[in-house]
C-alpha cells in the first residue's frame, strides 16, 4: 500500500513541474513534434484565383511558418517534407517546377468548373440590370456610364463556345497552333498565323460574319500562305482603304535577311493570281520586333518598324527611309492619329515618342516624350484623345501615363509576365482592358477605375506554346456583329458571348 501511494504522490509531482523538467528521451526516427494551434499555416486571400498556382504565392516561407527546407518540399495535404529528386534522368522525377505546375492545373481546372457551373459573381456588389436601368431612367446615369456599367456586367456573364472553321485547306484547320490572331478596325476579320510542326508559319484570314447565327462557323480565305521564317509582327495598314494590306515582319534566318512585306488583303481571297489589285511590296530589313502603320496625313503611306537599338521610318510608295539611333531594343511601337508622332517601347524599359517630320536626328534631342519603366516594354496603347498611354512590361506591370504630366495615374494589378513580348487590348468604347498573361489566364480590367472584372482559365494546361491570343469587341463582325471575346489557344477557335 505505502509503494502504490508513494508512486501516485511522485506522479502528482512530475505532473507539476511541466514538460522542462520531464527526463529526455530518444526520439523514434522521422517523429516530428505536433504544431500548436499557434503555429497552423497563416494563408493569404488574393482576389485572382489563378495566383494560388503561381511560384512567387506558393513559396512556404511567405505563406506559413513550416521552414523550407533545401532539397525538400512540404506537402500540406500529407503533413510531412519529400526529397527533391536533382535531375530528370529518374522515372516520375518530383521537382519544385513539377510541383508547381500540378498546382497551376488543379487551380485551372476548378476555375473551368466554376465557369461551366456559371459560378460567377460581379465585382461590384449590388450591380446588376434592373439597378443600372432603374439609375438610367431616374438621370442618375449618364449614357456613357450606362454603357461602361452593362458591359462590365455582361464580361462577368460570358460563356465559352467552340467556334468550328472552314477552310478549303484541311491540312491547316485544326492541325496547327494558332500563335498571332489580329483583327481589323471593323472587326469584320482576323489575320491569323499558325505556327507549323516543321517550323515556319502559315498565315491567312478569317472572316468573322457567321459568328452573328447560331452555327457559330467562320470562313478561312482560299489563299493561306507559308513561310519557313518565324512571323515577329503583325499590323494592318491602310493604304488605299482602310485595312486594305497587311504589314508583316519575318525574322532572317541562315542567309535569308529579314524583311517587312506588305500584302494586300485581297490576296488572301482571290483564287486566280491575276486577280490580286493592291500594291504587293517586300523591304529587306534587319529582324524587327515590333511594327505600326502611321493614320496621320501628315506621314502618309509611312509604317515604322522597331529593330535592334533603332527605329526605322519607311514610306511605301517613295521607299524613302529614316532612321534614328536608339540605346535599347523596340519592343512595341504606336503612331498617334492626331499629330505625326510615333510612340516607342523599349528592353530598357523606356518609353519615348518621335516626331517623324524632323530632320535633325544627332543624339538624343528627337525624344519629345520619356517615360521610364523598370522592366522591357512589351506593349503600348494610346487612348482615343491621345492624352494618356497605356503601357506592359515584362515584370507584369500595367501603367496608364498622362503624357502631359508624364506621370503614372493608375496602375491595373494582376497581370502575369516574366519574359514574354505580350500585347495590350483596349476598348474605350466599352471602358474595357484586356490582356493575356504568360500564365495562359486572360483578364480584364475596368479602364475607369483598374478594377479587375474578370479572370479567365485557358481551356488548355498552361504552356510556353499554349499563350492565348484574343480580340475584343462589342461588334465581332461587323457592324451587325455579336459581342464578346474570341480567343484563339492550341489549334481551337472559341467565341464568349455575352448572355
Amino acid at each position: 500500500m505505502r509503494g502504490g501511494r508513494w508512486r501516485d504522490e511522485e506522479k502528482r509531482r512530475w505532473s507539476a513541474r511541466g514538460h522542462r523538467h520531464r527526463p529526455r528521451g530518444r526520439r523514434r526516427p522521422g517523429h516530428r513534434p505536433e504544431r500548436s494551434e499557434q503555429e497552423e499555416p497563416q494563408t493569404s486571400v488574393n482576389a485572382d484565383p489563378s495566383s494560388s498556382g503561381n511560384p512567387s504565392s506558393s513559396s512556404l516561407t511567405q505563406n506559413s511558418v513550416v521552414p523550407e527546407l533545401p532539397g525538400f518540399y512540404y506537402d500540406p495535404e500529407k503533413n510531412r517534407y519529400f526529397r527533391l529528386l536533382p535531375g530528370h534522368n529518374n522515372c516520375n522525377p518530383l521537382t519544385k517546377e513539377s510541383i508547381q505546375q500540378k498546382a497551376m492545373e488543379s487551380t485551372r481546372l476548378r476555375l473551368l468548373e466554376e465557369e461551366e457551373k456559371q459560378n460567377k459573381k460581379t465585382t461590384r456588389a449590388g450591380l446588376n440590370s434592373s439597378m443600372l436601368l432603374q439609375k438610367r431612367q431616374l438621370g442618375l446615369l449618364s449614357s456613357t456610364s450606362y454603357c461602361r456599367m452593362v458591359h462590365e456586367l455582361k464580361v462577368n456573364c460570358m460563356q465559352r463556345r467552340k467556334i468550328e472553321i472552314h477552310s478549303p485547306d484541311s491540312s491547316v484547320a485544326g492541325t496547327n497552333n494558332f500563335k498571332i490572331i489580329v483583327a481589323d478596325v471593323a472587326c469584320e476579320r482576323i489575320f491569323t498565323v499558325n505556327d507549323v510542326e516543321h517550323g515556319g508559319c502559315k498565315y491567312g484570314i478569317i472572316n468573322l460574319s457567321g459568328l452573328g447565327k447560331e452555327s457559330l462557323t467562320v470562313e478561312m480565305y482560299d489563299n493561306l500562305y507559308f513561310t519557313n521564317r518565324k512571323v515577329n509582327s503583325v499590323c494592318w495598314a491602310s493604304l488605299t482603304h482602310p485595312d486594305s494590306h497587311v504589314l508583316l515582319c519575318l525574322m532572317g534566318i541562315a542567309e535569308t535577311p529579314g524583311c517587312a512585306s506588305l500584302l494586300p488583303a485581297s490576296l488572301f481571297s482571290s483564287t486566280n493570281p491575276g486577280d490580286r489589285p493592291g500594291m504587293l511590296c517586300s523591304f529587306k530589313i534587319s529582324t524587327a520586333w515590333s511594327c505600326a502603320w502611321c493614320l496621320n496625313p501628315q506621314a502618309d503611306n509611312c509604317f515604322s518598324t522597331g529593330l535592334t537599338r533603332r527605329v526605322l521610318v519607311t514610306n511605301v510608295v517613295t521607299g524613302h527611309r529614316q532612321t534614328f539611333g536608339t540605346s535599347s531594343d523596340v519592343l512595341a511601337q504606336q503612331f498617334a492619329t492626331q499629330t505625326p508622332m510615333l510612340y516607342n517601347g523599349c528592353r530598357s524599359g523606356e518609353i519615348f515618342s518621335i516626331d517623324v517630320r524632323q530632320r535633325n536626328r544627332k543624339g538624343q534631342s528627337w525624344k519629345a516624350i520619356r517615360l521610364f519603366h523598370d522592366s522591357a516594354v512589351t506593349s503600348i496603347r494610346l487612348l482615343e484623345a491621345e492624352h494618356y498611354l497605356m503601357a506592359a512590361d515584362m515584370a507584369g506591370k500595367i501603367k496608364l501615363w498622362d503624357l502631359r504630366t508624364a506621370k503614372c495615374v493608375k496602375q491595373y494589378q494582376g497581370h502575369h509576365n516574366e519574359y514574354a513580348i505580350l500585347p495590350l487590348h483596349v476598348n474605350e468604347e466599352e471602358g474595357l482592358l484586356t490582356a493575356v498573361g504568360q500564365d495562359c489566364y486572360t483578364r480584364i480590367w475596368s479602364l475607369q477605375d483598374a478594377r479587375l472584372l474578370r479572370t479567365i482559365p485557358s481551356p488548355h494546361p498552361a504552356s510556353k506554346d499554349a499563350i492565348p491570343s484574343v480580340v475584343f469587341s462589342s461588334r465581332l463582325g461587323g457592324r451587325r456583329g455579336v459581342p464578346g471575346l474570341l480567343m484563339a489557344v492550341k489549334q481551337d477557335l472559341y467565341h464568349f458571348s455575352y448572355n
